[in-house]
C-alpha cells in the first residue's frame, strides 16, 4: 500500500499516529532491555516524529521499497535505531518478529542502520553529520531528473555541532531545494550533558534563516503540529528546517530530560515501571 501525505488530517489519522507511536515506544523499550544496548532516550524523543512521517507524510510502498516515486527519508541520527526499526516494521517493510533479533549476532538490525541489510533504509548512517549531506545530494538528484519525490532528514540537535551540516545547509539554500526538509530533534541533550554546555546552538532558527532556509517550529510530540510543519504544499521555494521541540526519554517519567538515558539501559525494575507508564 502506498501512503500519501494528509493535507487535512482527520481525528482517525491523528489517533492512528499516536497509537503507532505508543507501540513503537513500548517495542523499542523491550528491544533495548532484552539486548542490554541501545539509545532509548533519543529513540523516545524521535518516536512521534517518525510515527508522523511514516503514517501521515511519506509516500512509500513497503512491497516495492525501491519504487522510484517514493519519498526519501534519511535517519541522520543513526544511533536511534530503536525508533527507526520499529517505524519500519510498523510500516510493513519487514516482519515485526524480526525486532526480537535487535543487535543480536548476525542480525540485520544493527546498532546503526544499513541499507544493504534492510528495505526502507535509504542511507547507512551513524557517524553524526553524514546523513544531512546525503539528503542534500538526494534532493539535488531529484531536481536534476525532474523527479517529484520529497526528501526528509532527521538529525539530532547535538549533531548540529558538526561542521558538515553547515556546508550542507549552504548548498541546499544555494540550489533552492524546496523538495528538502530538515527536521532537528531539539531535545537539548547529547551524550553526557546538555548541548548548551558542549557548544551552544541558539539562536538555531536565526542561523538557518541567515543561511537562506524557511524555518518553522513544531511540538515534536504533537502529530497535529508536526503535520502542519511538514506539509510540502506550504513550501515557498526554499528548503525547510523544522525545529521539533522534544524531550529526551519522552513518555517515561524517570527518563525524561536526563542525559544518562542517552544510552542508558533500564534495570528489570525500571523496565517494569516504564512499561506501566507506557500502557
Amino acid at each position: 500500500m502506498t501512503l500519501t501525505a494528509q493535507k487535512a488530517p482527520t481525528e482517525g489519522v491523528i489517533s492512528h499516529i499516536r497509537g503507532r507511536a505508543l507501540w513503537m515506544r513500548r517495542t523499542a523499550l523491550q528491544m533495548v532491555h532484552r539486548k542490554g544496548l541501545g539509545h532509548i532516550g533519543g529513540d523516545f524523543s524521535a518516536t512521534d516524529i517518525l510515527a508522523t512521517l511514516y503514517f501521515g507524510v511519506l509516500r512509500y510502498d513497503p512491497q516495492r521499497p525501491d519504487w522510484d516515486g517514493r519519498d526519501r527519508f534519511v535517519m541522520s541520527k543513526g544511533h536511534a535505531t530503536g525508533a527507526l526499526y520499529t517505524a519500519l516494521a510498523a510500516a510493513g517493510f519487514f516482519p515485526e518478529d524480526m525486532l526480537q533479533t535487535y543487535m543480536q549476532p548476525e542480525s540485520k538490525l544493527n546498532g546503526h542502520p544499513n541499507r544493504n541489510y534492510l528495505p526502507g533504509v535509504e542511507a547507512n548512517t551513524g557517524p553524526l553529520g553524514h546523513g544531512f549531506p546525503i539528503a542534500v545530494g538526494i534532493a539535488i538528484a531529484a531536481k536534476l531528473s525532474d523527479a517529484s519525490f520529497n526528501t526528509y532528514v532527521l538529525t539530532g540537535d547535538g549533531e548540529q555541532q558538526e561542521g558538515s551540516n553547515w556546508e550542507a545547509a549552504m548548498v541546499a539554500a544555494h540550489h533552492k531545494l524546496d523538495n528538502l526538509t530538515l527536521i532537528i530533534d531539539r531535545n537539548h541533550l547529547q551524550q553526557g550533558t546538555r548541548t548548551s554546555e558542549t557548544t551552544a546552538l541558539d539562536p538555531l532558527d536565526e542561523k538557518y534563516r541567515a543561511f537562506g532556509w524557511d524555518v518553522v517550529d513544531a511540538d515534536g510530540h504533537d502529530p497535529v503540529s508536526l503535520l502542519d510543519a511538514l506539509d510540502p504544499s506550504t513550501r515557498d521555494g526554499r528548503p525547510r528546517c523544522v525545529i521539533a521541540h522534544t524531550i529526551k526519554g519522552k513518555g517515561v517519567s524517570f527518563m525524561e530530560d536526563k542525559a544518562k538515558w542517552h544510552h542508558g539501559v533500564p534495570s528489570d525494575d525500571e523496565y517494569a515501571i516504564a512499561m506501566q507508564e507506557l500502557a
